[in-house]
């Protein structure tokens, strides 16, 4: 059995494509569809930098630039987000992947399929904060598709708000995918699935969190 990737229809037919994937045999467009995506993910950062999306270090020395050194300042800001752009979602696809291969029994290149889907959903999430941050000045961690707002409400303390706001309602959907995609192709326990996945997250959070401390210019790279 072959198997052609759509990510794209993956969202609206799940089981059904979980199945497919589980008894392909061949599957074709997997590199294709992997690059067509670290180049998406170029565009939205891309983007993001051209509406001066995380530009903190351009706009305090704005003043005292000339109008051709501000706009090469942009230039190489924009391809500084686009470098950005390769690496994230390099580490995405590629990272988890090769964690799941060696924890579990399931094939690589299926691995990859789900850390596409993966991919797919986290820059649809970065495209709807775009407007949200635009009109509404709001940053990442406030975001009202995180936790962060809700623990702004609760506590002054920074890398608190910096933490959960890394935990967004599209985060929870992609542990939740995370973990049936792994349970439907894998004779590991549930449990320990969650575990592993979980834990991956918590990871993910808490190097969020400390990069936000530690310099908010860095973390605006992937929030925005």
């Amino acid at each position: 059995m072959t198997y052609h990737i759509n990510v794209f229809k993956i969202l609206f037919s799940l089981d059904d494509h979980l199945f497919r994937i589980h008894k392909a045999e061949k599957i074709y467009n997997l590199w294709k569809v992997s690059a067509l995506l670290v180049l998406f993910s170029m565009a939205v950062y891309s983007w993001m930098a051209f509406l001066g999306m995380g530009t903190t270090l351009i706009s305090p020395t704005a003043v005292g630039l000339s109008s051709l050194e501000y706009e090469q300042s942009k230039f190489w800001f924009m391809v500084g987000r686009a470098v950005f752009a390769i690496i994230l979602a390099a580490l995405i696809l590629f990272i988890p992947s090769l964690l799941f291969y060696l924890l579990t029994d399931i094939p690589y290149r299926k691995l990859l399929i789900m850390q596409q889907l993966v991919l797919a959903v986290m820059l649809l999430e970065r495209l709807l904060w775009i407007p949200l941050a635009l009109f509404n000045g709001l940053d990442w961690y406030v975001s009202p598709l995180s936790f962060g707002i809700i623990a702004s409400y609760l506590t002054a303390v920074p890398w608190v708000i910096y933490f959960f706001g890394a935990i967004s309602l599209f985060q929870l959907w992609i542990i939740w995918f995370q973990v049936k995609y792994l349970t439907s192709f894998s004779g590991t326990k549930k449990w320990l699935i969650w575990v592993n996945v979980i834990l991956l997250h918590l990871i993910f959070w808490s190097v969020s969190t400390l990069l936000a401390v530690v310099d908010t210019y860095i973390i605006s790279g992937w929030f925005g």
